[in-house]
């Protein structure tokens, strides 16, 4: 007969294969957004591939983050819900959980039209910044404020006391990071119109692949499942921010 420490170890085992868990299902999505996003502004990468391939692997990327960042919201506006039915649209501006998924996926849309014109059409000077920086820079505004309401969820409100280090923590903890490191790259990619050059190239690529880095470190995080190994039913809890980002 099995001692219960070995029982204990197999029923608590981590499974990185469930596809019938939400959570499973945001991670794996922003793990492969993430990964475009990582892979596209690498060194090397657009000499090798060329340019149309470079925009079309950005435009891939953010329609997963969009498609992760619309199951994150739905599975926040049915948490708790228990039996009742499931609701496709919500409005709760008292939960903060529920700004930041909001707030997510419009920026992830902003992303979708940036990189849709970036990879579809050429412009000349006087229409990047209007046409392509402009929704970059928004969805990175919207990026920055979910990840900081994630943030703020996790430690429980404000004040200054120290959050439990958990794992919904560390992950809103990266994703901030991510967040904030893809916030440089839309001031970094800003054409100056009387040169017609981008303001910082290398920087805006080094950390717009960093901070990709840190949104796929959030994702994966999000993949495994501790809890019981034959329990197929849904996540108790909502991951909550990007990837949860």
């Amino acid at each position: 007969m099995r001692s219960a420490s070995v029982l204990s170890r197999t029923n608590h085992r981590r499974r990185w294969w469930a596809p019938r868990r939400a959570s499973w299902w945001i991670g794996a999505l922003f793990s492969i957004g993430s990964l475009c996003f990582f892979v596209g502004p690498f060194p090397g990468f657009v000499q090798l591939v060329g340019s149309a391939a470079d925009g079309t692997v950005f435009f891939v990327g953010s329609l997963f983050f969009t498609s992760a960042a619309l199951l994150q919201h739905l599975q926040a506006a049915n948490a708790d819900r228990g039996q009742r039915r499931f609701r496709l649209i919500t409005f709760e501006p008292r939960r903060t959980d529920w700004w930041a998924t909001v707030i997510q996926l419009v920026g992830t849309v902003y992303f979708n039209i940036d990189t849709y014109r970036a990879m579809a059409h050429s412009f000349d000077t006087s229409q990047v910044d209007r046409l392509v920086w402009a929704p970059e820079a928004l969805g990175s505004i919207c990026f920055l404020i979910s990840g900081l309401l994630a943030y703020r969820e996790v430690r429980g409100g404000g004040g200054v006391r120290v959050a439990e280090r958990t794992r919904e923590w560390r992950i809103a903890i990266v994703n901030l990071a991510g967040c904030v490191l893809f916030g440089v790259p839309t001031i970094a990619s800003y054409v100056v119109p009387s040169t017609g050059d981008v303001l910082a190239l290398a920087a805006a690529n080094v950390t717009l692949s960093l901070g990709a880095l840190c949104f796929l470190i959030g994702a994966v995080m999000l993949l495994p499942d501790s809890r019981d190994a034959h329990r197929l039913g849904p996540d108790d809890e909502p991951a909550v921010g990007a990837a949860a980002m």
